[in-house]
């Protein structure tokens, strides 16, 4: 720990910076128009050093978040500025997949310019994900995609705002490549807003601490590193491998391997996905960035909750995966569905590998998918995410209709959703019985059915349809889940186009039990 912050200082330091992050997601949230930020809060938000290093996060998006770092590296191989704000989505450079736009921008209040040399003293980064970036269907998450164009549009790093004023150029390029422009450029304005606050509250924190708080950065990190290391050289050295498989990839049907190798030695922990599959020609593949998130999100798993999140806590984890592969893909592929369903997968075979490893924090396998319903045209598009059954803990059952994993977004509640689309929500319930048997019950999935109003586009991208989620040390499996188009089965990823008055009907996985059922 830094000696100028003592343990006191920095605990009230770290909650001030973490108090800016949840602030800056309220301002996203209430000056944002689009139900999928306002009601489901598909966003995150987080402060990052002038190195590019995380120190405070609020309680968002795990697969935003673990990889944000990526982000504020990209922009800051284009020479940031202060009163700048860049705009980027490219998976390859930084970002997850299209629809997640994320917004970086160099903090640099008044208070700031006696304590570094460009009054830069770290970065604001917010991250929502838009309803629509334009691509081959309404919503930018077509199953059949086979390349990342189809997606939508790709936004490299680039100023949304310069020296304090608005590239009205950039915007006006990015909105016509998209559906629903009015509502994107006012999720945009709410996004730089976040930013603004940020830095008007990082003053804040100058002016009350002066230098004190810079010293806070680094000690936050290094306090979380430490903690970190410490939960890590508690586990048994050795290696543990898992292996699983995503249920096709929207082009075709076939079983996709995904395998992981981790090492525990020491305070250490590599994870290493050698013999995962080739990168696909569908929209499973998933950025090694995302791939990191699901892996670090698991690491924040089974150590001790109370540590702050932050670059510390990743330090003493190394993340590989070969070129070309699922989980580290290159351009042009597709990747809108890596990040929602592949993360899933890489999240449930890390925990898989761990269990043997850390056996009291290790649950039963969760729902392992987003369950993703897009229903849109021109003029609307319509994105969730519908929960499911979380597994069954060591200690205790899992919870019923929750999202697990590597999202933490809301539901979409009826009267919002029927009131801002051409939607009629025919039945909304849990799936009872749908959790795995065991000493802990796995949690039961939900019932989510929706007739549609209007001629539109319908797009599914779902998993744990064929294999169901897996229950632990005697537990049973949870039940895998269903999708239904007027009745009709469909398979796990599909687009559809669909007359008014079809029915769309999802019944998502139960959570698997964990432990020998009592018989008594």
């Amino acid at each position: 720990m830094t000696d100028d912050v003592d343990a006191v200082a920095l605990e009230i330091l770290r909650t001030q910076l973490e108090s800016v992050a949840e602030e800056m997601g309220q301002v996203l949230i209430r000056g944002a128009y689009s139900p999928n930020i306002t009601e489901r809060k598909d966003c995150s938000t987080a402060l990052f050093d002038r190195e590019g290093r995380m120190v405070a996060q609020a309680e968002h998006i795990p697969v935003h978040l673990g990889a944000m770092p990526a982000a504020v590296a990209a922009v800051r191989d284009h020479d940031p500025r202060p009163g700048d704000v860049f705009a980027l989505n490219d998976p390859f450079t930084g970002g997850t997949h299209l629809p997640d736009v994320t917004l970086v921008a160099p903090i640099a209040p008044p208070e700031a310019h006696e304590l570094a040399d460009d009054g830069v003293v770290g970065y604001a980064v917010s991250r929502a994900h838009h309803a629509d970036v334009g691509g081959m269907t309404p919503g930018s998450m077509p199953a059949g995609a086979r390349e990342i164009y189809q997606e939508g549009v790709r936004i490299p790093p680039v100023r949304l705002v310069a020296d304090g004023e608005r590239n009205t150029d950039v915007e006006t390029l990015l909105l016509a490549n998209v559906r629903n422009p009015d509502e994107r450029r006012a999720d945009l304005r709410a996004q730089i807003a976040s930013t603004d606050r940020a830095e008007a509250r990082l003053g804040d924190l100058l002016d009350a601490h002066g230098d004190r708080l810079l010293d806070a950065f680094d000690a936050v990190i290094d306090y979380s590193r430490e903690r970190v290391r410490t939960e890590l050289d508690s586990l048994p050295n050795g290696q543990y491998h898992a292996s699983d498989v995503l249920e096709g990839d929207g082009v075709t049907d076939r079983d996709v391997p995904v395998e992981v190798t981790v090492t525990v030695d020491g305070a250490t922990l590599t994870v290493d996905f050698a013999g995962t599959a080739d990168q696909v020609p569908g929209n499973v593949n998933a950025p090694l960035s995302v791939a990191k998130s699901a892996v670090y999100y698991v690491v924040r798993c089974i150590t001790d909750p109370d540590i702050p999140p932050n670059q510390g806590c990743y330090e003493p984890v190394t993340v590989t995966a070969p070129e070309g592969s699922l989980v580290n893909p290159t351009p042009p592929a597709a990747v809108v569905g890596g990040n929602v369903e592949t993360s899933q997968r890489v999240t449930d075979i890390v925990f898989a590998a761990l269990a043997d490893a850390a056996p009291d924090r290790v649950p039963a396998g969760g729902q392992g998918t987003m369950n993703n319903l897009l229903v849109g045209d021109s003029a609307f598009q319509y994105y969730e995410t519908v929960g499911g059954g979380a597994g069954a803990r060591p200690d205790g059952d899992g919870l019923s209709g929750v999202q697990v994993g590597m999202t933490n977004t809301l539901n979409t509640p009826v009267e919002a959703l029927e009131a801002a689309y051409p939607l009629r929500v025919e039945a909304y319930a849990l799936r009872d019985d749908s959790g795995g048997t065991g000493q802990y019950r796995g949690g039961d999935g939900l019932v989510r059915e929706l007739t549609v109003l209007t001629d539109a586009t319908v797009s599914l991208l779902t998993e744990r349809r064929r294999y169901a989620p897996r229950g632990l040390a005697g537990g049973s499996d949870g039940q895998s889940g269903r999708n239904l188009v007027d009745g009709e089965a469909v398979p796990a990823k599909v687009t559809r186009e669909v007359d008014a008055g079809t029915t769309v009907r999802i019944e998502t996985p139960g959570g698997g039990g964990h432990g020998e059922p009592d018989d008594e």
